[in-house]
Order: C-alpha cells, then structure tokens, then sequence
C-alpha cells in the first residue's frame, strides 16, 4: 500500500497544503459559491465531521487579502480559472471565525470563551488602531475587545464594528466566514441558559448580516438551520444549502469518484467494498456520499496495519448524546420504527429543517428531523421505494455500518441501564423455584420492553438473558465450555449454592416455538451440561427456551 501522508482532524487547509498531506480537491465549492452573486448570506448546514471547516478556511485561504496563496492552490481544480483567481484570490478583507469551542456549564462561562474568542479574532487586527481611516472611537472600543474586557453589548456589535473598521482601512467590502454557527446555542440548550445565549448571537448576526454596507457577503456554516425568524431576523437576500439541497453537496463529503481515486493512488482497491459498507450510504440531495471523516481515519489505520477492519470513528469523537437522549423518549411507537431501522428497512416521517433548539424534544417528529439532520439517518433514494411518497414525506434509513453499530451500542447500553429499573423479583422466584411457565410469562413481558437491535438472531437473546440476571447483581457466564459443549447462559446463586443453566433457540416461526424449546432441552441433556457443577452447587437447574421475535417459551429439564 502507498504512503499518502493522510491528514486526519487537520481542518487548516494552508497547513495541509504546505506539508503535502493528501486532498481530495474541493476548490470547486469556490467558483459554484460565487455563482449565486445575488445571495449576500448563504447558510451551508452539514453533520459533523463532513468537512465544513476545512471548507471554510479553504475560503479564508482564497479571499483574504493580507495573504499570497497562488502556490497554495497551484494545481488544483480552482487554480485552472484563471479570470475567476484575478478577480477575487487574495482580493477581499475576509474575517474567519468559529465558534466551535464556545461552550460552558453556566451562562457566564460560556459567554467568556465567546468573548475570549472574539477577543482572539481582533488580535489578528490590531494594525487597525494605527490606521487614520479608522476613528478614535472606534479604535478604543476594538482595543477594549482586544484586550478581552468587552461587555455583553460590545460582544453583540463587535462583528459589524469590526466589518466597518477593515471595510475603511481596505475601501474594500468584507466577506464574513462563520463557522458552526450553532455550537453556542445547541451547547446553552443543554446546559439551561437557552434565552441569554441566543440574545447574543442573534444580536451579532443581525447588526453585522442585515443592511451591513461594509459586508461584501457572508458564508455561515453549522449543524443545524435555525429557523430565520428565531436567529437570521430580517437579514436580506438569505440563501441556505442543506441535505436535501442539491448545489453544494458534492463539497462536503466524499463521492464515489472521490473514494476510487483515493483507493487507486493509496494502491488499496480491495478495501472498496468495506469503505461502502462502513461509510457510504448518505444521501444529500441528488448526490450520495461517504463520511470524509471516517475515510481518512480508516485509510490512515490502513497504512499501519494492512489487515485492519472498519471501525466506528463516529462513535470515538462523541458520546452520541443524540440517539441517547432519542432511545431514551422511546414509547412504543419509536421502539417499533427503530426496530424497522435497524433490521434494515425505512420508514417514512415529516421532516423539519427549520428547528429551534429550544424545542428540539418537543415532539417526536421533531427527534426524527434531528436523527436526520445530525448524519444519524439519512434519506433513501425515491428509486428505492415501491411509491411515491406525499409532499413533506421523507423515508429515513441507516445509512451505513458504523451506524447501526452506534444505534446498537447505544440500545444495549440503555437496556443495561434500564434493566435495572425493571421489577424482575417475579422471574427471579420463578426461575429459583423451577416454575417455567411463570418464567415464559416473565420473559415476554420484559422481552417487550427492549428495543431489538440483531433481527432478532440468538446473539441478540444472548444478550438480552445475560443482562437480565447481570442487572440484577447474579455472577453470569455466556457461551462457557460446560459438560461436553458451550451453554449460553449460566446465571450463579452461589450463597444459596444454585446455579442456572439456560440454553437458547431460535425459532423461525411463532409455530415452531415449542419445538425448538424441545431442541434446546435435548441438547443439555446430551451434552451433560450440568454435570461440571454438580461438584460445587447443591442444586443445577437446568432451562430450555426458545425465543420468535417478542415471545418466549421456556421448558425445564
């Protein structure tokens, strides 16, 4: 395999040119975004970890006025219009600044890191305050929030101070690059100052977006679209670009053309069809993608270790609060869609991308349009479904692997937890006074309340007995060598010297329950499962059951 020198978590697009790491060309994202030459505000909203920062200093790279870059972009598919790179490379005052890391537990702190990182934008400006085209009142407010003492109100005007201040010093207009947007609102959402954060944000939005002369245009990128109304308040000439947009998608993630080409130069088209299996699947507009994020990282393991599988890198970078906090609303009718999710069909659902997070949990439809929108679902092709849907109607699948594997980690942690909440005295009584019809009543109930996450194949029972019992403080043992073959579930009483032994089936039909419980007692019986513990317990009681999606029959030996 050939060393590519694979960039993963660089988003400094100057850096990654300069050290020769490896890029899949976007430069094309900067000649389709200056097409629409009405838009003055374009909102690009993508999941995390598609490539909206690297996209963004791409830009800042290209416009900024107080920086060379032509053997930045040498080569690549923006340096080849050259009538496009004479009017605008390196030609505008341009202002990048992300909010990623605007986040804290109260209102105060959070407001700190977004005046530290303010603060940090204006140092960049400082030769503004020896400029004569600048006023003297002006000068002593950029200095004030250059030295990280700006009040609340100064933080709501310092984007359009500052446009104005680089506006006069160049007789130049400005292009703005925010990034993530969002992070500040989504982060006071969780954290219970909502209303204080989105005052601020939506007061430096709207002086330094709407009727803002020194503005040339503005790019904002983040996870999700606000509604207008709550944050973009009378801000003119507005233009989004979302997944279910068709104009930019091709710029934020990767194609197939992109993958192969990767694959070719990496010497590894083998690995083509775990790629797909693991990353592809998501579907923006008309245009279907991998997630850059976990190509590169799975490409980069690659190149230490040829025989190294997929992995989930989603699941590495967050804690998923999202599915969490989703599974956790779960009532029936979310318990039976995710079930539908996960054994690999769709389902269909009203989508609304004009959200608040405020009100991101208020409903179920609104949980949904969140899965959506944050890369956790993605939409199935219309070529893919047996009829046309209404207006407004979305189908919603998995979109790859790693995915569902989030989904069923997540589940499995939740029914751990959840498990333990559950009144399970009944079927632990059953199970001790060898009363299996009691136990069959039991199981069902709690086989119920689980969200199944394996089509309902015999590890996801294994799973399911084994957390049972575990939950409950019992030392368990799963698929351990016993007698002459492997039970699958072992559950210990050793203070009252007990043990119970289970061995499970799964049944094809609901009428062939019986039989396989009948199978699965037989097959104790001919392995002598008991008999390695008839030395140490005073009693081994041993279980057959049999297990057809939510039912369960459970027969003694």
């Amino acid at each position: 395999m050939v060393d590519l020198n694979i960039p993963v978590g660089v988003s400094d697009f100057e850096k990654l040119r300069e050290n020769n790491y490896y890029y899949i060309d976007k430069t094309g994202f900067i000649s389709k975004l200056l097409q629409t030459k009405s838009a003055e505000v374009t909102l690009i909203t993508r999941p995390r970890r598609f490539g909206k920062t690297l996209g963004m200093r791409m830009l800042a790279s290209f416009f900024d006025i107080r920086k060379d870059c032509r053997t930045i972009f040498e080569g690549l598919e923006i340096s080849k219009n050259t009538a496009l790179c004479d009017e605008w490379m390196n030609q505008y005052p341009t202002l990048f600044l992300s909010f990623k890391d605007v986040d804290g537990l109260t209102f105060s702190s959070a407001c700190d890191m977004l005046m530290y990182t303010i603060s940090d934008l204006y140092q960049q400006h400082l030769y503004l305050l020896e400029s004569d085209s600048v006023n003297d009142y002006d000068k002593e407010i950029i200095h004030h929030i250059a030295e990280r003492k700006a009040t609340v109100s100064e933080i709501k005007q310092s984007l359009v101070l500052l446009t104005k201040a680089l506006a006069s010093y160049y007789a130049k207009p400005v292009i703005l690059l925010l990034d993530e947007y969002d992070v500040p609102i989504a982060k006071a959402s969780s954290n219970g100052y909502y209303d204080q954060m989105l005052e601020i944000i939506k007061g430096m939005l709207s002086t330094s977006l709407k009727d803002n002369a020194a503005l040339r245009f503005a790019v904002i990128t983040g996870c999700l679209r606000i509604a207008k109304e709550s944050i973009f308040t009378g801000t003119n000439n507005f233009v989004s670009d979302t997944i279910t947009d068709c104009r930019l998608n091709e710029y934020f993630g990767f194609t197939q053309k992109d993958v192969e080409q990767l694959l070719r130069d990496a010497d590894a088209m083998e690995h083509s069809k775990d790629l797909k299996f693991w990353y592809d699947g998501y579907h923006f507009g008309d245009v279907d993608v991998y997630c850059p994020w976990d190509v590169m990282n799975y490409m980069r393991d690659l190149q230490y270790n040829p025989d190294v599988r997929p992995a989930s890198y989603w699941k590495n970078t967050s804690d998923n609060a999202i599915v969490r906090s989703f599974i956790d609303y779960a009532g029936n009718t979310i318990t039976r869609k995710l079930e539908t999710l996960l054994s690999g069909g769709y389902i269909t659902q009203q989508i609304d991308e004009n959200l608040t997070y405020d009100y991101l949990h208020s409903s179920e439809d609104n949980l949904w349009s969140i899965l959506y929108l944050t890369g956790y679902l993605t939409k199935a092709r219309d070529a893919d479904l047996p009829e046309h849907l209404p207006n407004g109607i979305s189908a919603l699948m998995i979109p790859n692997a790693e995915i569902r594997e989030i989904f069923e980690t997540t589940i499995l942690k939740w029914f751990q937890e959840s498990a333990l909440t559950w009144n399970r005295e009944t079927l632990f009584h059953a199970v001790w006074n060898q009363d299996a019809k009691t136990i069959s009543i039991e199981m069902t109930k709690l086989l119920r309340k689980t969200i199944s996450y394996h089509d309902y194949k015999e590890d996801y029972y294994h799973a399911f007995l084994a957390g049972i019992f575990a939950g409950a403080g019992y030392m368990v043992d799963s698929n351990k060598e016993h007698g002459e073959g492997r039970s699958d579930v072992v559950v210990y009483d050793s203070l009252n010297g007990r043990v119970a032994v289970f061995e499970a089936k799964y049944a094809k039909s609901l009428n062939d329950l019986d039989t396989a419980c009948e199978k699965a007692v037989q097959q104790m019986d001919d392995l002598m499962y008991a008999k390695s513990f008839e030395d140490d317990y005073d009693e081994v009681i041993c279980y057959g059951i049999s297990f057809y999606k939510k039912r369960c029959v459970v027969k003694k030996k």
